[in-house]
């Protein structure tokens, strides 16, 4: 069931891969059509001079409006710095050694 499945998508990547090349082709053909075409005529010569358009009249002063007043913010202290400093603690040299467990004794036969 999943071999099907797998060819499957192999061969519908295969066939968009396949369509791909041909429009690919297609393209180039038609890219080297329009350059073999005949030459566009020219376009009429851009005039010189741009037609002159009313200026807006703009206000020569602006009226004054009031200076807004800024809230007062509350004042910030930090915390103060801890005058000692923390001592590192030490690794310890030595390997603590690991308890071992006796067996059970063994039970008895009679």
């Amino acid at each position: 069931m999943r071999r099907e499945m797998a060819n499957s998508n192999n061969l519908i990547s295969l066939a968009f891969f396949i369509a791909l090349s041909i429009s690919s082709i297609h393209v180039c053909q038609a890219a080297r059509y329009l350059l073999q075409v005949q030459p566009l005529p020219t376009l009429p010569p851009l005039p010189l001079y741009m037609p002159t358009l009313p200026q807006p009249t703009l206000p020569t002063t602006q009226p004054s409006l009031p200076m807004p007043t800024l809230p007062t913010l509350p004042k910030f202290a930090f915390p103060p710095l801890p005058i000692t400093i923390p001592s590192i603690p030490t690794i310890p040299t030595t390997i603590p050694s690991i308890p071992f467990l006796s067996p059970p004794p063994a039970p008895s036969t009679p």
